[in-house]
């Protein structure tokens, strides 16, 4: 067998040649191509965890803030409430001395003076820590505060009666169930509603929905023959009529 040499050299050539276009401009861009993809990728799937992770610490957060309300709502009820007995007491002291000194001149006039002098001292004490509670009500975050008043409405729906119950999941377009809250409500918050009250009464009810500022915070639920509350309107009322009654049973 005879071997040429020169043609085996130029072979040879011609493969490393081959070789090296190949490497160029072939073998190197697509390996450059897949570098980027993959690095690409990488990015992607970085970015996916990064906000994977803001997402559960926003969550956590939310539930943190929606707890602290509970809590941070009855700290400034009692204050309010530590407010007007302290005032009250104190106008109550003022009065018992004024009266002492008019006992000696008419006994049943001062009696008669002293009760309706102290229903009205009451009433503004309790006016005056209504309107003290309000102020620091209002500074606290609505929107943070409504998950809360939306559960404890479900709570107090769920806790009515079989009749208050009816009137509410017999609600239809002709008699739909108002929902009445501090603020307009935003489209997640409608929905949260809906979700919500459907969960109380395993069907989908009939709704509209509207704001009354007055309500401060929180959210009532009207029927054609109940209305359920759940706000700081109705709490504060509350404190009115507690503070009133405490009048009414004191001292004459």
């Amino acid at each position: 067998m005879h071997i040429d040499w020169w043609t085996l050299a130029l072979q040879t050539v011609n493969v490393l040649v081959l070789i090296w276009i190949l490497g160029r401009f072939f073998f190197r861009p697509v390996a450059d191509i897949v570098a980027k993809r993959q690095e690409e990728t990488s990015r992607l799937l970085a970015d996916a965890a990064h906000a994977r992770k803001e997402a559960i610490d926003l969550r956590a957060e939310a539930d943190k803030a929606r707890g602290n309300v509970a809590a941070e709502r009855e700290r400034l009820v009692a204050e309010a409430q530590k407010a007007a007995e302290g005032e009250k007491a104190r106008l109550l002291a003022k009065l018992a001395d004024e009266i002492a000194k008019q006992r000696a001149e008419a006994e049943s006039a001062i009696a008669r003076e002293r009760a309706t002098t102290e229903q009205a001292i009451i009433s503004h004490a309790s006016e005056l820590s209504i309107e003290i509670t309000q102020r620091l009500l209002k500074r606290l975050p609505v929107g943070v505060s409504f998950p809360a008043f939306l559960e404890g409405i479900c709570g107090e729906l769920r806790n009515l009666s079989s009749e208050a119950q009816y009137s509410f999941a017999a609600a239809d377009a002709d008699h739909p169930i108002a929902v009445v809250t501090a603020a307009v409500l935003t489209d997640e918050q409608a929905a949260q509603v809906r979700k919500s009250l459907h969960g109380v009464f395993g069907t989908e009810l009939s709704l509209t929905f509207r704001s009354d500022p007055a309500l401060i915070a929180g959210i009532e639920l009207h029927s054609r023959n109940t209305i359920v509350r759940n706000n700081w309107q109705a709490d504060l009322g509350r404190i009115r009529e507690e503070l009133n009654r405490d009048g009414h049973h004191g001292p004459s």
